[in-house]
């Protein structure tokens, strides 16, 4: 852990830079409440050692001014003269624990390990919240036999390890939020929160709250203070989904998150400062709103900074068995019926389905399929009526290529006025059209 030792006692300074050390923390010590602040607001630490009785100060209104800059740094206080009212003053204003001097290596030791679980079990309530409010099903791995998703894979992959805001596209379930969640555990923030935000969710005011927390009275309702989403994702990811409904009044406030790592709470003038990464996904095209002024432009460049563009299930018909395989296995279980298996022909028709809902709908058409097929082969008549063998030419279906450009030609003239008409769509001169259409 990064460690800031405030006390204006050069020997108590050495003795704890030397015993943190020898413990593998990084550490650093400085004599003043401003000193403090300056080395805060310029990097991040997980834990301050604060002295109650400084020279020139109170401990405790430096406390105060640290949890406003650093809300998620642990406080713990210390002094030689430490008594109940003391310990308790410091606990009511935030300290996460109190040490009386003098103390040993080993009572360090312990208060730090007392840090290291509780922020574990922190990071990992927060995200077993965003989990569970995100569940559809069984977790994916990323395995692809598509070249395009591939190519997405291997530059997520490698931008895992830097702190860039990645701007996710694609359709409505095509698994951004899975890759949003595979980039945070491949990156160096693995070992905190990953916290998502559905943006068309809430409405504007609930949506600000729930981003940025807010104080006790800052509304109707407000009867408590909230620390919000980014102060829990605070030295981890913050998803951000759907992020092009985001209103105009709160993508300011992102914005100046994402450039100065700071913001203010519902009700409060305080600035907090907070080191996320920022990942967000959206299937609406933000160029566009930015030329519609329905999308700050300024936001939208912070955002793309490495924009990764998630191809749709039809485009990927060389996963959808073992993508389908992987969901009958999981609703198989969560139903409680006997393991099944797919017919060839169910194969067949769910790979010449064109899948408008990708990935979401493919779970829901193989849930009902377990739950309602009688048989141990989940038969082609067996999934929903609009997933059965048809002749009918789909894009991304097993069909030649002369087989889907007769087709093609065969719509455009059915609604086009003239064959001069269908070339010049086709862009092809219009005898070679005569040809086609004679030898068709």
């Amino acid at each position: 852990m990064r460690i800031l030792v405030v006390d204006d006692e050069r020997n108590i300074q050495r003795t704890m830079i030397l015993a943190l050390e020898s413990m593998g923390h990084e550490s650093m010590a400085v004599q003043s409440g401003a000193l403090a602040m300056r080395e805060l607001k310029a990097d991040r630490y997980d834990v301050v050692f604060l002295d109650l009785n400084l020279s020139q100060e109170s401990g405790l209104d430096v406390l105060q001014d640290i949890l406003r800059i650093s809300p998620r740094t642990e406080v713990i206080m210390f002094t030689a003269f430490a008594s109940v009212d003391t310990a308790v003053a410091a606990m009511r204003r935030g300290a996460f624990d109190y040490l009386p001097k003098p103390f040993t290596p080993d009572q360090i030791r312990q208060t730090l390990a007392h840090v290291e679980r509780t922020r574990r079990l922190e990071n990992r309530v927060a995200e077993l919240e965003s989990l569970v409010a995100s569940s559809e099903g069984p977790e994916i791995n990323l395995e692809t036999d598509n070249e395009a998703m591939q190519k997405v894979l291997d530059v997520a992959f490698k931008a895992a390890n830097s702190d860039s805001t990645i701007l996710l596209l694609g359709e409505n379930g095509t698994g951004k939020s899975v890759l949003a969640r595979s980039i945070h555990h491949r990156s160096p923030r693995r070992a905190e929160s990953f916290v998502t935000v559905s943006c068309p969710s809430l409405s504007r005011e609930l949506l600000e709250s729930e981003l940025f927390g807010h104080a006790k009275g800052a509304f109707t309702g407000a009867h408590a203070e909230t620390q919000g989403k980014v102060a829990a994702a605070d030295g981890g990811t913050l998803f951000l989904d759907e992020i092009g409904e985001l209103p105009l009044e709160i993508q300011a406030k992102l914005l100046r998150l994402l450039q100065e790592r700071e913001y203010e709470r519902v009700g409060e003038n305080k600035p907090r400062r907070a080191n996320v990464r920022i990942i967000s996904a959206t299937n609406r095209d933000l160029a566009a709103a930015v030329q519609q002024g329905k999308f700050r432009e300024d936001l939208y460049y912070r955002l793309n900074v490495i924009s990764l563009r998630l191809p749709s299930l039809r485009q990927r018909v060389q996963d959808i068995r073992r993508l389908a395989l992987l969901h009958l296995g999981f609703s198989a279980a969560h139903a409680g019926k006997p393991a099944k298996a797919f017919s060839e022909e169910a194969f067949s028709a769910m790979q010449a389905y064109s899948w408008p809902g990708n990935l979401r709908e493919l779970r829901n058409v193989i849930e009902r399929a377990v739950i309602l097929s009688d048989g141990a082969l989940i038969e082609a008549s067996d999934l929903s009526d609009i997933v059965h063998p048809s002749s009918e030419i789909r894009l991304g279906g097993h069909f030649t290529l002369e087989e889907i450009e007769a087709e093609h030609i065969r719509r455009l003239i059915a609604n086009t006025s003239t064959l001069e008409e269908v070339a010049k769509i086709l862009g092809i001169d219009p005898a070679t059209l005569y040809r086609k259409r004679k030898r068709l």
